[in-house]
């Protein structure tokens, strides 16, 4: 028996991109196991990524290539060679590219965050072709905006620092749930003395364990942090110093969070006045006796009208009490920007050549996909290449995303590994490889790691990678330019600049041998300033914001859906609605592995003893969670974890695999965010009555 250990990277959409060690025997991968040796890792790994080796060798892998034989939806097909897959998609998009080729779109996300198998080979091809470009907001785009306005780029606190914190906010997450090695270091500073804070409408798991939870109204963080900022200038618990001199527009910043007082903020947020000021005055008191204060603010709250300028707004508060002086101290939304990617060099924008096709927004594919050529939209959308992705299930407004798919003139391509919902409106349905079977370079947004993955073992079946399909059909097409022959290693070695001093001289070979290496980054990255703003400060005031439209300073957007800002349409759909990841699964990944899905049950709902009574729902029962754009079943928790007036739906579950063939993006809508064009899944008005259990014919 020959036996080898591999280093491979986690490639899903979490911060934490852990470094693996797979056990191969015989060429059969029998054991993934997180790496001791790497420092964030610390040999542990989620529940969900720990069975990789059931997901990898699931008996429902996509094995070879397929044509749909039945109707759309019903996931019929027939076996068909490689050959004739890559002749048919070639000659199709080749007759829609001669008549205009922004009638083809890219649908891709996070279905794997590797810089080589995510956006490389792929959109070589897609420039080439001067495809439409697809706007991937669909999960972060808000918060990344609303952070860059204050901070400059994605950059923050260290994962590795957040143990020597006093204080720690934890604003808008479920670490346990999402961020399991942020919330090792979280466990590590409480058992040194550090206070825990989760702020979120929701008691999850996360906030069961911290010593207050904070249940504000969903969509009303930008509040609170403005009250906050209210309390701490009234009450002087600010670092003058800082502000002096690294920051930007105090004055107008405290003229508007003067017009936060603490009773305006809990009225509006739904909490208690003391609620708010304890929080300011902990928050500002622990910065000023010198000890460490610090946020993880994650995506959660950015999934609202308000979202981007929510973000924008809590990350002023370090800058504000001089927070970021210590490596512990300041915010985390993501690290991403400090690698130095070198996505010019993977994804060749040049081969447009000066072309500047149209942008298609992933959340608003519902709409896109029903709407005829017009001048101002462009062409009708003719065919469409999913990969790393799965529509069906993840995008808002799910009733008009299948109504789209199920169109008979658009031909639909998906690189998958199980049978989806999305694959089963598949024209052509083609194998794809998991991370064991292919090469990949990876950054991470939670932690400071560059990360290698090498293949473990050989493909499954007839599968290949992501970047192998693009190039093959590049071929097919006539794509001629040397980059569609570039090999998954040489693409990994473009993945990094070498000549950045923050990538240590970069070299792929020696990452692959080594699996990781970290940055050379500050471990306080602004205690001296040198904020990555127009002005290279923090800026309360924003040039760039009133450019682009918004106001300038923090304020606060009220939802599109809430009793307060819509009470017409909370006299029919009375309650708020958030649909938070499921423990157990990842957005829509892992939903059909069987050992995760048990532990899950089934879709349920949780709500507030309060409103279930008020809707006769006892805990077991059958609900039906309705409004005007659509309904889905799920079985009622009822429970104080969700505040009253509020619903809870875990989530993403398949739809075929749910309990009426429909999941909780059935309710939720395509309006867009305040900035970064991203969807609001959390700003959802729903209603909620007692429902017999579903028949076999009502889940058809």
């Amino acid at each position: 028996m020959t036996t080898t250990t591999v280093r491979a990277t986690c490639p899903h959409d979490c911060p934490d991109t852990c470094a693996l060690l797979v056990k191969v025997e015989n060429g059969v991968a029998t054991e993934v196991k997180g790496d001791p040796d790497h420092p964030t890792t610390a040999g542990v790994l989620c529940t969900k990524v720990s069975r990789y080796i059931e997901r990898t060798y699931h008996p429902d892998r996509v094995l070879y290539p397929m044509r749909r034989v039945g109707r759309k939806g019903e996931g019929k097909f027939e076996h068909i060679t490689w050959d004739a897959a890559l002749d048919e998609i070639a000659t199709r998009l080749t007759g829609i590219a001669a008549r205009d080729p922004e009638a083809i779109l890219p649908y891709s996300y996070c279905g794997t965050m590797g810089l080589v198998q995510g956006e490389s080979m792929s959109l070589r091809f897609f420039n080439q072709l001067g495809a439409s470009l697809l706007d991937r907001t669909i999960c972060a785009t808000a918060g990344a905006t609303g952070y860059r306005y204050s901070i400059g780029s994605s950059i923050g606190t260290d994962l590795e620092q957040f143990q020597n914190a006093k204080l720690i906010l934890i604003w808008g997450g479920n670490p346990i749930a999402s961020n399991l090695h942020f919330w090792m270091r979280a466990q590590e500073a409480k058992r040194n003395g550090a206070t825990l804070i989760a702020i979120d409408p929701y008691r999850s798991l996360t906030a069961e364990k911290c010593h207050q939870h904070i249940a504000l109204l969903p969509g009303t963080d930008a509040a609170l942090a403005l009250g906050m900022m209210h309390v701490l200038i009234k009450e002087d618990l600010l670092d003058h110093a800082y502000i002096d001199k690294h920051t930007l527009g105090f004055e107008p910043l405290k003229a508007r969070a003067l017009e936060w007082p603490p009773e305006r903020t809990a009225e509006i947020c739904g909490i208690t006045v003391d609620e708010v000021v304890n929080l300011a005055r902990l928050y500002g008191q622990t910065a000023k006796n010198g000890e460490a204060a610090a946020i993880r603010v994650n995506y959660g709250i950015q999934r609202v009208r308000g979202g981007g300028m929510a973000v924008r707004n809590i990350a002023c508060l370090p800058a504000l009490v001089g927070a970021w002086r210590l490596p512990a101290g300041g915010i985390q939304l993501s690290s991403s920007a400090s690698f130095p990617t070198n996505r010019p060099a993977l994804q060749r924008p040049d081969l447009l050549a000066g072309r500047t096709p149209r942008t298609i927004n992933m959340t608003t594919i519902g709409d896109d996909l029903l709407r005829e050529s017009a001048p101002d939209f462009g062409p009708k959308i003719e065919a469409v290449i999913v990969y790393n992705a799965n529509p069906l299930a993840i995008a808002p407004d799910s009733r008009k995303v299948q109504q789209g798919f199920e169109r008979e003139d658009l031909f639909t391509v998906v690189l998958e590994h199980f049978h989806t919902d999305s694959a089963d409106y598949a024209d052509i349905l083609l194998p794809a490889t998991t991370q064991l079977e292919h090469v990949d370079a990876h950054l991470a947004y939670g932690h400071l790691y560059m990360m290698a993955n090498n293949a473990a073992v050989e493909p499954v079946g007839e599968s290949k990678p992501n970047t192998e399909f693009f190039r093959l059909l590049a071929a097919r097409m006539g794509f001629t330019d040397p980059c569609f022959r570039e090999s998954d290693d040489a693409i990994a070695a473009q993945a990094f600049n070498s000549k950045d001093t923050r990538a240590v001289h970069f070299d792929w070979e020696s990452l692959k041998r080594t699996g990781w290496s970290k940055l050379n980054m500050p471990d306080a990255p602004f205690a001296d300033g040198g904020f990555t703003t127009p002005s290279g400060k923090c800026e309360f005031f924003s040039e760039s914001m009133l450019a682009d439209g918004l106001d300038p300073v923090p304020t606060y957007i009220p939802p599109y859906e809430s009793v307060a800002s819509n009470p017409e349409l909370a006299k029919t759909y009375p309650l708020a609605m958030i649909s938070p990841p499921a423990r157990n699964f990842l957005n829509s990944t892992f939903v059909n592995v069987q050992s995760l899905r048990a532990t899950e049950g089934e879709p349920h709902l949780d709500i507030h003893p309060l409103d279930a009574a008020a809707r006769g729902i006892a805990h077991g029962d059958m609900a039906r969670i309705y409004n005007d754009r659509g309904s889905f079943l799920a079985r009622a928790r009822v429970t104080d974890k969700a505040r009253a007036g509020l619903v809870v739906g875990l989530s993403i579950w398949w739809k075929k695999l749910a309990t009426d063939g429909k999941n909780a993006n059935e309710v939720t809508s395509q309006r867009l965010t305040d900035m970064g064009r991203a969807p609001t899944f959390y700003d959802t008005l729903v209603q909620v009555e007692k429902a017999a259990p579903p028949t076999r014919d009502d889940a058809l």
